[in-house]
């Protein structure tokens, strides 16, 4: 006797979307696949399937899952270079800074920035990549110094710059884990306020009283 009839599988249908379209599509699914699982721990199939297309329309575009991360990680900084491209130290300080302009970037691209600022430096044939981004925020985070027209030791230059750069980063980052969108306007107040103060403790520094030697005494440990 024969067994009961089996319906047909039939194959989603996929979208057709021009070619730029289609790439957008698979760089904002493949962002979101790396980040949940990483590198290593991601296939394109995954991305294929996250993105309800097939692996070979996948491969069309982006020949290797190297190609791929790497255009997911270039989402960010392409952009980045884009709108800095063409401002000045006035007009950066004018629109509020970097803040503005990189939180524009990472509320369009959330988990590329997110993979970029956070993972990328630890995925052994990507941390070149990040090391430049890093590189390139912290050369905009000492032009941000510049323009507030304090004056920061030369010989402290770079790592304040560096640490600007990264509490600016951090600070994204967080924001878009936690914060509101609603709330964008008030959180770039609140986070240029917070650098420009450490910018001002950094050019005037007032160590605490407890950080002077009339009021801490000796080093613990050393004997006197």
């Amino acid at each position: 006797m024969a067994g009961p009839k089996k319906e047909p599988v039939i194959a989603p249908r996929v979208t057709r979307l021009p070619r730029a379209a289609r790439r957008t599509q698979i760089i904002e699914t493949a962002a979101g696949a790396f980040l949940r699982a990483g590198f290593d721990g991601t296939s394109m199939e995954d991305v294929a399937e996250a993105a309800g297309i097939s692996r070979l329309l996948i491969y069309r575009i982006f020949e290797t899952k190297d190609q791929l991360y790497r255009a997911v990680l270039s989402a960010v900084t392409d952009e980045m270079l884009a709108e800095f491209e063409e401002l000045d130290l006035a007009e950066i300080r004018r629109r509020g800074g970097i803040v503005r302009i990189m939180l524009g970037i990472a509320r369009r691209h959330p988990d590329a920035f997110r993979l970029l600022w956070r993972h990328a430096a630890h995925e052994p044939a990507f941390a070149a990549f990040s090391d430049r981004f890093r590189s390139v925020v912290t050369e905009y985070a000492e032009g941000f110094i510049t323009v507030t027209g304090r004056s920061i030791d030369a010989r402290m230059m770079r790592w304040c710059a560096t640490g600007l750069a990264a509490q600016l980063l951090d600070g994204m980052s967080s924001w878009l884990d936690h914060g509101d969108p609603t709330l964008d306007d008030e959180f770039i107040v609140l986070h240029v306020c917070g650098l420009v103060a450490m910018i001002d403790a950094w050019a005037d520094p007032h160590p605490p009283d407890w950080m002077t030697p009339e009021t801490t005494g000796p080093a613990p440990g050393n004997g006197t």
